[in-house]
């Protein structure tokens, strides 16, 4: 149960088939078995995540129905406040910070109808991209305990690879979510800048540099594009957003994409073979594909042109193409015998986006040597969220990857 799709598990608690709360027990129980070893979640919310089952269940018996979220188990990473559950960002300072007010996409998962079953660990106060660094301990990636998790969503990545929850709500400043999604064999998706709010991050703490201000984009981890864009659907703002879920089904019979294969990044051998592979696949999708420069930038540009930069983007990077693909990472996932430097999964390949404060998301493309994930990146223009998530859904239709998942 805990890997089926959350379109499957909504449908059968919708039609009385299977009860909320047996959902949220098979998710506890999986969190029971692997949370001592994995270390995905800081805070685990067994007793409220039965409760609010039992009245979606009530809710459900009486005709109520919140939407295709209802009943299904997901996890907040430990950056956004929960009411009266303590929000520590795994940061020693905040380790008993318990905040009065759910941030903006708390409430709007918990008027979905949605369970929350727990707090996620992540790297300390979001600044590292390996999941080792947090005051209550690194999180492990569960394909094999000897690597990184990726970060800084490290423990969204893991509880979702194993089951443990259906999806999490994450941030992305520099590919903090993809990147750990990558590592742990997950979808990480971020948005349009002002997609979803980024309102309640340690609300009422000092703010982060203006920089990180402007990078960081509240994100999701799923294990499908589907389940993703379930999850747009109720935390989006509603200004520019077109609802998602319903249209993947009919992608296949849209017109065609122009896609861009960015002939401009970095990556190693396995990397690059495993990318190769699925452009491979894309092709045979029927879009328009050709090579070209993705629009690569890096921290040291600083922030003084983000503004004129954002505007210009689709002009200028867009015109002619709709989604880019290039790898998520540069090389494979390090070994936590190497990551010593708190940026030891390098962001080149991810941050470009959060500059521009265009969608991406990063989904499995196939493993490496030593059984480890590789995944591949998508980017797409501003608010045109519909037509990456469509090209994503139809890649991960067209493979295998979503179907395997890590022995603990």
């Amino acid at each position: 149960m805990p890997y089926a799709s959350i379109k499957d598990i909504g449908r059968n608690i919708r039609e009385g088939k299977i009860s909320p709360v047996a959902v949220v027990d098979a998710c506890l129980k999986v969190i029971d078995e692997l949370n001592p070893q994995i270390n995905a979640f800081i805070t685990i919310l067994s007793e409220q995540a039965r409760e609010q089952a039992r009245v979606a269940e009530s809710e459900v018996k009486a005709g109520v129905s919140r939407g295709p979220l209802h009943g299904i188990p997901v996890a907040i990473k430990d950056f956004y406040d929960t009411a009266g559950v303590k929000t520590t960002a795994a940061f020693e300072h905040f380790r008993n910070r318990v905040p009065e007010k759910d941030a903006v996409g708390v409430a709007k998962l918990k008027a979905a109808g949605a369970v929350i079953i727990g707090k996620t660990n992540m790297h300390r106060l979001g600044e590292g991209t390996t999941g080792l660094d947090s005051y209550f301990g690194p999180v492990r990636n569960p394909w094999n305990s000897s690597y990184i998790p990726g970060g800084s969503s490290s423990g969204s990545a893991a509880a979702v690879a194993t089951g443990m929850c259906f999806a999490t709500l994450d941030t992305d400043a520099i590919g903090s979510c993809r990147l750990p999604a990558a590592c742990c064999g997950v979808v990480g998706f971020k948005g349009t800048y002002g997609l979803i709010s980024p309102k309640g991050i340690l609300d009422g703490e000092q703010p982060p540099d203006e920089t990180i201000l402007w990078l960081s984009h509240p994100g999701v981890t799923t294990r499908s594009i589907a389940d993703t864009a379930i999850m747009v659907d109720v935390l989006a703002e509603r200004k520019r957003y077109r609802p998602t879920a319903d249209a993947l089904q009919q992608s296949l019979e849209r017109a065609k994409l122009r896609i861009a294969v960015a002939n401009n990044f970095k990556a190693d051998r396995e990397v690059s073979a495993a990318f190769e592979k699925a452009v491979e696949a894309i092709r045979g999708l029927g879009h328009t594909v050709k090579n070209a420069a993705a629009p690569l930038v890096g921290l040291e540009v600083g922030i003084s042109d983000i503004e004129r930069d954002r505007k210009s983007i689709a002009t200028q990077f867009f015109k002619d193409t709709d989604i880019y693909l290039l790898p998520t990472t540069t090389t494979t996932v390090p070994a936590v015998k190497d990551a010593g430097n708190p940026l030891a999964l390098a962001p080149q390949n991810t941050v470009f986006a959060n500059y521009y404060g265009t969608p991406a998301v990063s989904l499995p493309c196939g493993f490496d040597a030593r059984g480890l994930p590789l995944a591949i990146q998508m980017i797409a223009k501003p608010w045109n969220e519909r037509a990456l998530l469509r090209l994503a859904h139809q890649y991960q239709e067209a493979s295998s990857w979503t179907a395997k998942h890590p022995v603990a």
